[in-house]
Parts: C-alpha cells; structure tokens; sequence
C-alpha cells in the first residue's frame, strides 16, 4: 500500500532536518583555528537566512488568511486601497541593507584572521603541485615529500603537521593551475604557476585528513591526492628527525 502524499512529505521534511542536525548545517566542524572561524561564519550566515525566509513566508502566509476573499463579502468590493505607506517602505528597505553590512562586515574580519600569517610559524612546508602530483619540503627539518607516479591504486604522499601549532604553507605551482584543499579544514587555495601564496594552518584535532586538487588540470587529476597527518608537536620532531635521517 502506498504511503499518503502528506505522510511522504513529512518523512522528507523529517530526513532533511535530521540530516541538516547531524552535518553541522552542512559544514564541517574545522580542524584548524582557520576552518573552525570558517564554520562560524557560515552558521550566522545560515541562521540568518532562516529567520528571513522565516519572516518572509510568514507574512505571506498571514496576508493569504487574513485578507483571503470570504463568502459573505460583496465581490463589487475591493477593499480600502491605497499607493503608499512610506514608514513600511523604509522599514522593508533598511532592514535588507542592515543585514547585508552586517554580514559583509562579518565575513571581512573572518577573512581577515583567516588569511592572517603568523611573525613566527612553528614550521614552514613548502607545497609546490606539478601534474600529477605533489612536492612537499620542510626546509628546516630537511625533509622532502615527493608523489609517486599518479594512478588509481597509488595513494598520494603523507605530510605531517604539529598540533596547536601554525605552520606557513608555501604554495606553488609548476605548469597549471591547481589547487591545495583539505575537506576537513575548509580550507583551500589555489596554486597559480608563476605566484607564490602563503598562508597559515594551526591544526586543533589529531588524525588523518585527505587533501585534493580541486582545479582540474588534466588527465590524472583524480588521482592528485595527498594525505595530513596532525600529530603532538613531539611526535612531529621525532617523525621529522626520522624521515630527515
């Protein structure tokens, strides 16, 4: 026996909540410092839309019953008219124009701490994409991170980032333009070939995060992957003084 159409509707409506709770209204909770002030942003974003198109459809709906037609009205009738009511007109005009400063405001100083580079980062990794692949170096540490030839059953190379920490990545590019992004961070820049682009991670959770190219350029860029491992800073310096030797 089929379901009602409401009853589907409702099963929908409940599966799309229930999805909307359990993903963070859609955005990852950050495993940077950056990331996390990211995600912040987009929640004020979303709740800002939500309380506009809650005031929205809730107007509309009022002025559908309340002015609605009834049976015992006279249809020569059409009501009290008028052309203008300027205090809603400037009420209905400068609400909109609030919230957009407040929003762009918002999302410049999120962009400001986001691109913001430390005086002094724990490490420098310098990433540089080349097609297929990728070329990480520490120079401090004296580590160099080289892909293996791109395929489907060749998993990307591994870098390692302290906890807590920032490190300055410095991107590069050495034929097309690519991209360095981490899902799990949200976060990512593009390489562009011929610029150098610097900018900051500070890792706040340990575990394993996979990065991508997310500029297609080629052939293999599917198979342009590459892996972040966030580890205590002492598991860092032994993993490096390891790897260096």
């Amino acid at each position: 026996m089929s379901r009602p159409t409401g009853t589907r509707a409702a099963i929908v409506l409940l599966a799309v909540l229930g999805a909307a709770c359990s993903s963070s209204l859609g955005m990852p909770e950050g495993a940077t410092e950056q990331g996390r002030d990211i995600r912040e942003l987009w929640v004020v974003f979303v709740l800002a839309g939500v309380v506009v198109a809650g005031l929205v459809y809730g107007l509309i709906i009022w002025s559908l019953v309340r002015y609605r037609s009834r049976r015992s009205d006279d249809p020569a009738t059409l009501g009290r008219q008028f052309h203008a009511n300027v205090p809603i007109e400037v009420v209905y005009t400068a609400i909109p124009v609030a919230i957009v400063v407040v929003l762009f405001t918002m999302s410049l100083r999120t962009e400001q701490r986001v691109t913001e580079v430390s005086a002094r980062p724990a490490v420098t990794l310098e990433a540089t994409a080349f097609a297929w692949g990728w070329r990480f170096r520490y120079p401090a540490q004296g580590v160099e991170i080289v892909s293996e030839p791109s395929s489907p059953t060749q998993p990307g190379p591994e870098i390692v980032l302290p906890l807590g920490q920032p490190t300055r990545v410095v991107l590069r590019s050495n034929d097309v333009i690519h991209a360095f992004w981490v899902p799990d961070f949200n976060f990512k820049r593009d390489a562009v070939p011929g610029r150098t682009t610097e900018f900051d991670l500070t890792p706040t959770t340990t575990g394993t995060f996979r990065g991508v190219c997310a500029e297609f350029c080629g052939l293999n860029h599917a198979f342009m992957t590459f892996t972040v491992r966030v580890v205590e800073p002492d598991a860092f310096a032994t993993w490096a003084a390891e790897v260096s030797a």
